[in-house]
């Protein structure tokens, strides 16, 4: 069906026809301009008015016509289209994606190659997002800031989008998981309680928020959202020694710096798990368990599209405009042969 949204604007309709019973026609007869050739331009003249006799009810008529299109054209007609009931049956899942400086340490494991731990972190996010049919999502980044790239939403793809377009240091190189819980709190706390899932993605501990994390775990808790919490990075790491070779090689920790007991205190507060990803693939399994989560049965939502027609009407007007200026144009330029030929023998005479 067709909605109007400014149909006062048919008010406006019967403007031409009150200006012109009401208003006085100019009194002054006077001629504006002095021109020469005046007797060529009365021979056109009276030219243009007997091409035109027949023709002015025609152009009264488009004229009109002209003025109600654009009249319809300013009412805003819009199409309702039928109702599309949207896929609500899903949780609210928001994911907090650590992308501090730390995050650039390559120590993924990709068949025979390391790669960097954001790098597996969009990769196989990505895929997660895509299975989240019927699920809001949303996005949180954090560094030393934490910042909500993308809310919640049915948009799986543009999600996805974002979560791939991040870089390391966009939101700097500190670590704030406290902040990160906090505005995940602040976007989840108005829906409902059973489908307020948070999931915390980092390689690090808290060094930068102004809310200690397990304090906003407890805000979380209170409020019933479940936070389930990913550390990222490899055990062990070898590091080359001289000239690339394996002398004088050595062992280190990459992930010294995971604060795992917090992660963990924070998912058992909140009712959720701690899930430990060393390489690409146990990050995957992870992402395996978490799609088992039960969901939530909500009220349905119902979209009706909506299509704005204003530009029909604005462009037939536009159309008639060229069509009305042509039938006044064209009398003249036919006549201008004649007319010189009348206005020559006038002056001969």
């Amino acid at each position: 069906m067709i909605e109007w949204l400014w149909p006062w604007m048919a008010l406006l309709a019967p403007l031409p026809w009150l200006v012109r019973r009401f208003v006085p026609a100019a009194s002054n007869r006077q001629p504006a301009l002095r021109a020469p050739f005046f007797e060529e331009w009365r021979a056109l003249g009276a030219t243009q008015q007997r091409h035109s006799l027949g023709g002015g009810s025609l152009q009264s008529l488009l004229l009109w016509l002209l003025w109600l299109l654009l009249i319809l054209s300013a009412m805003r007609p819009v199409w309702i289209g039928e109702p599309v009931e949207l896929p609500d049956s899903g949780r609210d899942l928001m994911l907090a994606v650590d992308i501090s400086g730390s995050m650039r340490i390559e120590d993924m494991q990709v068949g025979n190659q390391l790669g960097r731990r954001v790098d597996a972190v969009k990769s196989v996010g990505a895929r997660f997002i895509e299975r989240r049919a019927g699920d809001r999502l949303g996005l949180i980044l954090f560094g030393s800031k934490a910042y909500v790239q993308s809310p919640l939403s049915f948009d799986t793809a543009t999600v996805k989008r974002f979560l791939l377009e991040a870089q390391i240091g966009f939101a700097g190189k500190e670590t704030a998981i406290g902040d990160a819980i906090g505005l995940a709190v602040k976007r989840l706390k108005e829906r409902p309680a059973e489908s307020r899932v948070l999931i915390l993605l980092t390689d690090g501990q808290d060094t930068a928020s102004a809310v200690q994390p397990l304090d906003a775990a407890r805000l979380a808790a209170d409020l019933g959202i479940r936070i389930y919490t990913i550390g990222i990075g490899a055990d062990e790491l070898t590091l080359p020694g001289l000239f690339g070779s394996s002398f004088g090689s050595r062992q280190i920790n990459p992930s010294q710096e995971l604060d795992e007991r917090s992660l963990q205190e924070i998912a058992q507060l909140t009712g959720g798990a701690y899930f430990r990803a060393r390489n690409p693939q146990e990050l995957a399994n992870i992402y395996g368990l978490l799609d088992e989560l039960e969901p939530v049965a909500q009220e349905a939502s119902v979209y009706r599209p909506r299509v704005a027609l204003g530009y029909l009407p604005l462009g037939l007007a536009l159309l008639l405009s060229f069509v009305l200026a042509a039938s006044l144009v064209w009398p003249q330029l036919a006549a201008w042969p004649s007319s010189r030929t009348a206005a020559e023998a006038a002056r001969e005479r």
